[in-house]
């Protein structure tokens, strides 16, 4: 399969998630696309008897993988779930999708990488993941680059955020109704990016996408922050009157690692496919 200029039926697996719920939002811009929103329970994909009736119902045309096992921490001692939905789950996916010349989008992490780099991380920094959920998110990627001629994207992203499923954002919403002081972790940088924007780029790549151009790549919103300084935009932008304090990542301990720099150089996604990346700060008001 060289091209996929006849798309049409895009199915969306982990539908009740976070990004799963930004691209049903965003999929009414795109009225020549038919969507199935596949939530967890219609949708084992661990499942392969699952996946093919899914198949073979639906005849997709691209399968949006958002599903995943997200929870860093709880990674560390359920190792087997993480491994079983990140990486067997998007190998029976990846397989079932390359007997069918389905194309495959699948959603990574920067928590493949070491977080410990001075600069943002390219899609060709080598990998040194130091959490389960992150080894668990890698050998999912590598199952699906070791499928030959498979049309696919992997693309990773971090500090996703939006109105949806549980997030920083709405987290600090929660605290800012509550509490007048609040502490955040201020040497930690990334790039906050809204849910809604990731979607918009993947519904774009979908007409652009061949065997030629798939591959791994990154994105993220423009610009960089701390969750300091995220935290004080929210509540800027949100006009909560909160006092935040900046403090070291020790003054909140947590089970896995996290990495002190999640910046992802996404110059390569919009170079081949185009794609928008508004500054995280405009995403963010516009949410508001």
């Amino acid at each position: 399969m060289n091209s996929l200029k006849q798309y049409k039926k895009i199915l969306i697996t982990g539908a009740d998630g976070q990004l799963g719920k930004a691209i049903q939002v965003e999929s009414v811009l795109y009225p020549e696309l038919d969507f199935i929103f596949a939530t967890k329970d219609m949708l084992d994909i661990s499942n392969p008897t699952s996946i093919h009736q899914a198949v073979q119902e639906y005849q997709p045309d691209f399968i949006i993988n958002t599903a995943a096992y997200t929870a860093v921490d709880k990674a560390e001692t359920d190792e087997d779930a993480s491994y079983l939905l990140n990486e067997k789950a998007v190998h029976i996916l990846a397989t079932i999708c390359k007997e069918h010349a389905i194309a495959l989008i699948h959603i990574s992490t920067d928590y493949v990488f070491d977080g410990v780099s001075k600069k943002a991380y390219t899609e060709e920094t080598a990998t040194n993941p130091k959490t389960i959920y992150g080894k668990s998110k890698l050998a999912g990627e590598k199952t699906i680059q070791a499928i030959d001629d498979l049309v696919y994207t992997i693309i990773r992203t971090s500090w996703l955020y939006s109105n949806y499923g549980h997030n920083f954002y709405k987290t600090m919403l929660r605290l800012g109704d509550t509490q007048k002081n609040i502490q955040v972790v201020n040497d930690q940088y990334g790039v906050p990016t809204l849910a809604n924007d990731l979607a918009i780029a993947i519904l774009e790549i979908i007409p652009k996408l061949t065997i030629r151009n798939s591959g791994i790549y990154h994105y993220s919103n423009e610009g960089s922050a701390t969750w300091y300084a995220f935290a004080k935009a929210i509540f800027e932008y949100s006009k909560l009157d909160v006092q935040v304090s900046p403090v070291l990542s020790h003054a909140f301990p947590t089970v896995a690692i996290r990495p002190k720099n999640s910046i992802l150089n996404s110059t390569k996604i919009v170079k081949t496919f185009g794609v928008s990346r508004p500054l995280w700060k405009d995403a963010l008001q516009q949410i508001i």
